[in-house]
């Protein structure tokens, strides 16, 4: 069991200084031991490889046998204590049918038709949706485009369950694994958690091992992808031979925000339906095979300051309505946290060039008090891709900036999230899968997953491919629109309401005066 690994591994070191005295005394008393000796004994450790050794090296053979039993244990405290690699054998994207597709028009008027909103957020709301960067073919769930809307408990299990069946049965398919065999389930989805869990639901429908180790992550955000990520990397350490499901969604049903105010809006704007389901594994025989080796988890969590803690809160408004806030000062907030991130992440994965130059403007104004800038590390030297949660517009292009990012780079990310929107902490397997799909995924490039959430966190996640992954595979959610992407985003694009007719023949206008 991978347990008693662990427990083994912990009861080397807490003994290593009594081993290593043990040793130091056998090789004291090797003359000693030699002379008293059987006969038989005796006459193996003279002759010999052990004597050949011991007259080379011109000690006794008993002498030789302690070192070499010193150097096999060393050996094996070495093969203990290294971390297991993990793998990445296959993932898998959600696409909803085409009723679920809302085109900008038509999302603007549902909101206008179900008759929450006061003419001024309308307004605000169509103003933020063509500065978005959002296209014309994202998913709502149906709940939230039906006349009335129909926002409970069940529609929104309807929602998630249409979501995970679909990412499990297909990530399951393409990784030819069967549920059985999955030994760590991990699910996340920030906003909704219900009983029993939805790790309990996976394991019943799919009817999993009675062993299974299963967590069910809810609170923290955009970033609980990558968390989840490490959270079955630390999983895979201790469980030997096996494989790990994550799970990563969000649920719009009750989420979506039906009042007026103003800094909770935004996310009506942004978020859509979406999830993700990635297959990991420890088993050597699956390298072979495997898309991706997990090289490194940095994990930044600035939860004790109150400005992170409090930039992004579910809440009620004065109504009582519930929805997802979003502060001013949540930009800054990224920025802080990001920097601390890198800052833990630039010597894992930076040249020594780009290490030193940043070492040397440190130095140069902690302890000679010039006014230098802070040098920005070039990340581009230590990575090929780059997948940037697809969180808006704006974030996008801060973090374009900040890394000195070209359009290729950021790519990727525009484009999921002007197909998908925001889906939160599945928005970077979209971006991965899109590399993927547009055949840029090379034997040993080195990929780099940034995820920003709720708490406020900043998470990385490396990849290193060990295959070249080819473009156009079958079930991957790019591949139907690869002959059109990427397209062209505008910075504003002008939204026309009245396009779009309801079933019933009606339209809706924003009012003027809002």
């Amino acid at each position: 069991m991978g347990s008693s690994r662990e427990v083994l591994r912990r009861s080397f070191f807490g003994h290593l200084p009594l081993l290593l005295a043990g040793a130091a005394a056998l090789f004291a008393a090797a003359p000693r031991l030699s002379a008293s000796l059987p006969s038989p004994w005796n006459k193996l450790l003279s002759h010999g490889l052990l004597s050949s050794l011991a007259t080379l090296l011109g000690v006794s053979s008993p002498a030789v046998a302690v070192a070499i039993w010193f150097a096999a244990a060393a050996a094996w405290a070495y093969a203990v204590s290294r971390p297991r690699p993990v793998y990445l054998v296959d993932l898998s994207g959600y696409v909803a049918g085409e009723t679920h597709e809302a085109s900008r028009a038509k999302t603007i008027a549902h909101f206008g038709r179900c008759g929450r909103f006061s003419d001024e957020s309308m307004a605000f709301q169509k103003r933020m949706l063509e500065r978005s960067g959002l296209g014309e073919r994202t998913h709502f769930p149906a709940s939230l485009i039906s006349v009335p809307v129909d926002m409970c408990l069940r529609t929104a299990r309807e929602e998630s369950h249409a979501v995970i069946f679909g990412v499990v049965e297909d990530v399951l398919r393409r990784g030819a694994v069967a549920a059985a065999d999955v030994g760590v389930l991990i699910f996340n989805s920030s906003l909704l958690s219900t009983t029993p869990s939805f790790t309990s639901l996976i394991a019943n429908r799919y009817g999993m091992r009675h062993d299974l180790v299963s967590h069910n992550l809810s609170g923290m955000g955009c970033s609980a992808g990558i968390i989840a990520i490490d959270l079955a990397k630390r999983l895979l350490q201790v469980h030997r031979d096996t494989y790990a499901l994550v799970v990563s969604t969000e649920n719009i049903t009750l989420n979506a925000y039906m009042g007026n105010n103003r800094p909770m809006l935004v996310t009506n704007t942004l978020f859509r339906v979406g999830g993700a389901a990635i297959l990991l594994s420890n088993r050597v025989v699956d390298r072979r095979r495997a898309k991706y080796q997990l090289i490194h988890t940095v994990r930044t969590h600035r939860g004790a300051h109150d400005q992170s803690f409090g930039c992004v809160t579910q809440e009620e408004d004065d109504a009582g309505c519930v929805g997802v806030s979003l502060s001013k000062e949540l930009m800054v907030v990224a920025g802080e946290a990001l920097r601390t991130n890198i800052t833990t992440l630039g010597p894992l994965v930076l040249p020594m060039s780009e290490q030193l130059r940043f070492l040397a403007t440190v130095v140069l104004n902690r302890v000679f008090r010039a006014k230098v800038r802070a040098y920005l590390p070039d990340f581009k030297l230590a990575f090929d891709h780059f997948c940037i949660h697809a969180g808006g517009r704006g974030v996008l292009d801060e973090l374009e900036r900040s890394l000195k990012l070209s359009a290729w780079h950021m790519e990727p990310s525009r484009m999921t999230l002007c197909r998908f929107g925001n889906t939160s902490s599945s928005s970077l397997w979209y971006e991965l899968a899109y590399s993927e799909a547009k055949g840029r995924i090379r034997k040993g490039d080195r990929v780099w997953q940034i995820a920003f959430g709720s708490g406020f966190k900043c998470n990385s996640a490396v990849w290193k491919a060990l295959r070249t992954v080819e473009g156009g595979e079958e079930g991957n959610p790019w591949t139907p629109e690869l002959d059109v992407l990427p397209i062209e985003v505008p910075r504003v694009s002008p939204i026309d309401e009245t396009t779009y007719t309801f079933p019933d023949g009606a339209k809706y206008k924003v009012s003027v005066a809002g």
